[in-house]
C-alpha cells in the first residue's frame, strides 16, 4: 500500500484545497461587509431583529475562520507529506497525507455547519418579513 504513494499523490489535494481556501476567504470578506453594514444600521436604529442577525453573523464568521485555519492546516500537512516523501520517508508521508485529508474533511464539516446557520438565519428573516 505504501508503494503506491508518490510525491504527486498529496499534490492532488493542492488545487482543491487552494480553491476551497479561496472560497472561505471570499465568504469571510462578504460576511465582514454585511456585519459592518448591520452594525451601522443598528447604531442608527437599534432593533431586536438586527441584533439577532449580528449575533448569527458572529457565529457564522467564527465557523468560516475555523474552516480557513483548518484548511491551512490541511495545506501544511500536504506540503509536509510531499517533503517527507521526497526524503524517502514514505510511511511518514502516508501519515501526513492522511492528516491532510482529515483536516480537509473537518474544514468541510465546519463549512457545512456555517451554511446550516446561514439557512436558519434566512428562515428567521423570512418569517419576520412575512409578519410585517
Amino acid at each position: 500500500m505504501e508503494e503506491g504513494l508518490s510525491i504527486t499523490t498529496p499534490a492532488l489535494l493542492f488545487s482543491a484545497t487552494s480553491f476551497i481556501l479561496m472560497s472561505y476567504t471570499t465568504r469571510f470578506l462578504a460576511l465582514a461587509n454585511v456585519i459592518r453594514k448591520l452594525c451601522d444600521d443598528y447604531a442608527s436604529d437599534p432593533s431586536e431583529i438586527l441584533l439577532f442577525q449580528i449575533k448569527i453573523l458572529d457565529k457564522r464568521i467564527n465557523y468560516v475562520r475555523l474552516s480557513q485555519l483548518i484548511c491551512i492546516g490541511s495545506l501544511f500537512a500536504g506540503v509536509f507529506s510531499m517533503l517527507v516523501i521526497y526524503f524517502r520517508h514514505v510511511t511518514a508521508g502516508f501519515i501526513f497525507f492522511g492528516i491532510s485529508m482529515a483536516f480537509l474533511l473537518v474544514s468541510l464539516i465546519f463549512a457545512g455547519l456555517e451554511i446550516n446557520i446561514s439557512s436558519d438565519a434566512l428562515k428567521v428573516q423570512i418569517k419576520q418579513t412575512i409578519k410585517t
